[in-house]
C-alpha cells in the first residue's frame, strides 16, 4: 500500500502544478454570456482603450494602480494573462503585498524605483531599477516598490500570468481585517496603543 502511494506521488505533484494556474479553455477564446458589445465579435472585442486617459493624466498624490482584467476587458477571460499600470508620485510607495495566483513581471517606463521581495527563508532580494529595467516578483512572495525620489514621478507596467492574480496587502490584511488588538500587540511585541495608532493610520479617509 505504501509503495502504491509512493508511485502516485509524481502524478499528485503533476496534478498540483496543473491546478496551480488558470483553468484551460477548449476554444480559441471566450465570449462572456453577458458581453454587451456588438453582436458580432470583431477586433473591438480584443482591444482595450481604458488606459488612454490614465496614460495622459496628471499624477495623483498617492500611488495608483489601474488593473486590466476580465472585469473591464472581457477578452482576457481564459487567456491566463492580465496587466496593471502603476503610477508613483514622488516619494510614494506600493506597500508590501503578494499575489497568490501569479508571478509579476514589472517593466519600469519612467523614473526609478527601489524594489524587493522576501523569500520563504526570510531573505530580502532588492534592486534599484532605472527606466527600461525589468524585475520579476515570484508568485506568492511578499514584495514592494518604492519611488524614493523627492521630486520626480515614476511609471511602470506589470504583467501577470493569471487573469486574477489576487492582491494580499500586508498592512491592510494585518491591521484592518479585524484581528484582535491584543493578539497583534503580542505578535509584534508592542502595546495595544501602538497597534491602535497603526490601525488609525490605515483607516480609509471619509
Amino acid at each position: 500500500m505504501i509503495s502504491s502511494f509512493i508511485k502516485s506521488i509524481p502524478f499528485l505533484v503533476f496534478l498540483a502544478v496543473a491546478m496551480g494556474g488558470d483553468p484551460e479553455i477548449t476554444a480559441d477564446f471566450v465570449v462572456p454570456a453577458n458581453y454587451s458589445g456588438n453582436s458580432v465579435v470583431d477586433g473591438n472585442f480584443f482591444t482595450f482603450t481604458g488606459l488612454r486617459n490614465v496614460v495622459n493624466s496628471n499624477y495623483l498624490r498617492t500611488f495608483t494602480v489601474n488593473k486590466v482584467s476580465p472585469a473591464n476587458f472581457p477578452a482576457l477571460e481564459g487567456q491566463g494573462v492580465s496587466y496593471a499600470f502603476l503610477q508613483f508620485p514622488a516619494g510614494s510607495i506600493n506597500p508590501p503585498h503578494s499575489h497568490p495566483r501569479s508571478a509579476e513581471l514589472l517593466l519600469l517606463l519612467k523614473g526609478w524605483l527601489n524594489v524587493g521581495f522576501i523569500d520563504t527563508n526570510n531573505k530580502l532580494y532588492e534592486k534599484t531599477l532605472k527606466a527600461g529595467d525589468m524585475f520579476v516578483f515570484p508568485k506568492g512572495l511578499v514584495h514592494y516598490q518604492s519611488n524614493d525620489d523627492p521630486k520626480e514621478t515614476s511609471t511602470a507596467i506589470s504583467a501577470f500570468g493569471s487573469v486574477d492574480a489576487g492582491t494580499v496587502s500586508v498592512p491592510l490584511n494585518v491591521f484592518t481585517s479585524g484581528i484582535d488588538d491584543y493578539i497583534l500587540a503580542r505578535a509584534f511585541k508592542t502595546d495595544v496603543a501602538t497597534i491602535q495608532k497603526l490601525k488609525e493610520g490605515l483607516a480609509p479617509r471619509a
